[in-house]
């Protein structure tokens, strides 16, 4: 287990009120990385590694069904065009602020679902975007991985548009799992540096 800590703690070091905290704690709480207990207090829970493997490939499956709805549409879905006019565009043209792009991406793959159609997948897929999402952002953290997240977006996009199925799940398909074993290594160094400077301290 990690270190305890209170409400208090955390608003103190960040110069922030308690409700802000609480909320925060209370949504880290329920992804699965803090654990509360009665009468010790709030804990930070190891990061556990195989279940968000798991959860990294229940969105390769519920994003590959969604393809599959898409290219066996007779027309195009009317949720692909705004991801066309923001992953689709010129080099000079893409952003590269980290917090833009993990938003910019997070919404790419929850519009790939909801254009698709199947409301029960789209829920599904935001649970676990909604667990995943903090040690996704960290994807963001380094400025290849924003072009390789633009290059690997459009080429995905590009094979849906033309109904190239068995492409797109192929692209899907390594473009989140590179993405997963490269938050794997960027989470244990962030972990190591930390445990660093607390030893130091």
């Amino acid at each position: 287990m990690g270190g305890r800590f209170s409400e208090a703690e955390v608003g103190q070091r960040l110069g922030v009120s308690r409700t802000p905290v609480r909320e925060a704690l209370f949504r880290l709480r329920n992804e699965g990385f803090l654990e509360v207990e009665s009468k010790s207090g709030r804990h930070v829970r190891p990061i556990d590694f195989d279940r968000l493997d798991q959860l990294y490939d229940l969105r390769i499956v519920l994003e590959q069904a969604s393809i599959d709805r898409l290219v066996t549409r007779p027309d195009e879905a009317p949720g692909l065009a705004p991801l066309k006019a923001v992953w689709l565009v010129p080099v000079a043209e893409r952003l590269e602020d980290p917090v833009q792009v993990g938003s910019l991406d997070e919404a790419f793959h929850a519009s790939l679902v909801s254009a698709a159609g199947n409301a029960e997948i789209a829920r599904v897929h935001q649970d676990v975007t909604d667990r995943i999402r903090i040690v996704r952002r960290l994807d963001f953290t380094r400025g290849d991985r924003i072009e390789a997240t633009y290059a690997e977006h459009a080429k995905i996009l590009r094979a849906i548009l033309q109904r190239k199925a068995d492409a797109a799940h192929l692209l899907l398909k390594s473009h989140i799992e590179q993405s997963k074993a490269e938050v794997r290594k960027i989470t244990l160094h962030t972990l190591h540096e930390a445990r660093r400077r607390l030893a130091s301290a």
